[in-house]
């Protein structure tokens, strides 16, 4: 071999030497770099803790926030009343299209002996060129408008209860009661499904239902009902035995709707007035002429204690649908509503329904009776032995000679004798007599 050749050989093993000796290092480098970061990050893990123990607190405190604000969203969604989800499902089974007019999220509760049904809220939903399978309950259109409503069913009581969720709803002026439609929410969500015969309108102890109901009105229907701006919706008793619809226990109620900003002025105005058949009912407007509460004059009749709580005076305007009862008071009408308060320590039943009084006017030279139409009266609705509670009387008066005659005089009212719910007499004939103070 050359020398030449020779010198190249060595050289190239030379040259590997020191590439390997370089890549020897380099790695040796890399795995100390590496130790030391992992050493230096062991440092930091045991030295962090302390050092920041007081961030870790701040970061601590938001979250608790966070949770507070999560759990505030959580019961905001509670108390809101979403029917977007039932719209949708709605304008997909009637291929309709769906526009909200009206919703109200405040609640109504109907008490009755620790068992109460409450309307939660509701909604007002025009609904348009549905498909035709859908128009029979729509009035034979394929326009027209639901209202989607929640409610829910709580029984308070000790023992088991059934109740048939009848909650049919009118308006002034409607031709039939409404009731619920099966197809136009899911049928697993609607209330008549969960208290129906298939589980004998069973609601146990302590128990609590929430369902929906859908009122569908057609096009001509839905004009009347926002005429209207108001509906109401009748609330059933509940039983206390299975099948037997003699066995109710506490008494029927009302839920009144408002449909539109009108309605919900005339709900909010109502308030004020006390709730005879003329308000309860929306039978027209009323206006406050004179009012005085919390007059607290009281006659015994026996065991019962009467007392006059208090009085308004109303100028009075039927609707169009009423006006034909009021015909005969051609100069105006005004009412005189009395709110009594009955304390029965007799061993019978007061009905409400079947007491009596008589007004004097004109410094006692003219009477009238009371109109127990115009009262919001049942013959179920009692006071029991041993019980308080409210009793209303309403009188017509002529608005004419009222402005022109009485209005400056004395007013007396006279009122029972009392009785029971077969209207037997339990005051031995007595009755109590005010003068209205002014």
């Amino acid at each position: 071999m050359s020398k030449r050749w020779i010198m190249l050989f060595t050289t190239m093993i030379f040259a590997a030497l020191i590439v390997s000796g370089c890549g020897s290092d380099k790695k040796e480098s890399k795995e100390e770099k590496s130790a030391e970061a992992e050493e230096t990050a062991a440092e930091k893990e045991t030295e962090e803790p302390e050092a920041e123990e007081p961030e870790e607190e701040d970061k601590e405190e938001p979250e608790e926030n966070v949770e507070e604000d999560a759990e505030g969203e959580s019961n905001e969604e509670e108390s809101s009343n979403d029917f977007s989800e039932f719209i949708s499902y709605m304008e997909e089974e009637t291929e309709g299209t769906a526009k909200v007019l009206y919703e109200n999220d405040e609640q109504q509760v109907h008490e009755a002996d620790d068992f109460s049904v409450s309307l939660d809220g509701y909604t007002l939903v025009e609904l348009k060129d549905f498909h035709t399978d859908f128009e029979i309950p729509f009035n034979d259109q394929t326009d027209g408008g639901v209202i989607i409503a929640k409610y829910t069913v709580t029984n308070d009581t000790d023992e088991d209860a059934y109740y048939m969720p009848a909650l049919y709803m009118s308006y002034t002026g409607a031709q039939k009661d409404y009731n619920n439609n099966q197809y136009l929410v899911p049928e697993e969500e609607q209330l008549p499904t969960k208290l129906s015969p298939a589980n004998d309108y069973a609601i146990k102890a302590g128990e609590s239902i929430t369902g929906y109901y859908t009122y569908p009105f057609g096009e001509d229907h839905l004009k009347e009902v926002l005429d209207a701006s108001t509906a109401t919706v009748a609330v059933p008793a509940p039983h206390s035995k299975k099948g037997d619809v003699n066995s109710n226990f506490g008494k029927e109620g009302k839920f009144t709707l408002s449909l539109n900003e009108d309605g919900a002025e005339k709900v909010e105005g109502n308030k004020d007035f006390y709730a005879d058949a003329v308000t309860a009912e929306d039978m027209g407007d009323k206006k406050m002429l004179k009012e005085k509460d919390g007059i607290d004059e009281s006659e015994k009749l026996g065991d019962i204690t009467v007392t006059l709580d208090g009085y308004q005076f109303t100028s009075f305007t039927p609707n169009e649908v009423e006006a034909p009862r009021f015909e005969s008071f051609e100069n105006g009408i005004v009412l005189l509503t009395l709110k009594f308060d009955l304390d029965n320590k007799n061993s019978s039943v007061i009905g409400k329904n079947s007491i009596s009084s008589k007004l004097t006017v004109n410094d006692g030279s003219q009477y009238m009776l009371h109109e127990g139409m115009l009262l919001n009266y049942r013959n179920d609705d009692i006071i029991k032995d041993g019980e308080s509670g409210e009793l209303l009387q309403i009188f017509i008066l002529d608005q004419e000679q009222y402005e022109k005659i009485w209005k400056n005089k004395s007013f007396e009212v006279e009122i029972g004798p009392m009785r029971d719910d077969d209207a037997k007499d339990i005051s031995k004939g007595k009755q109590a007599t005010f003068t209205l103070p002014e």
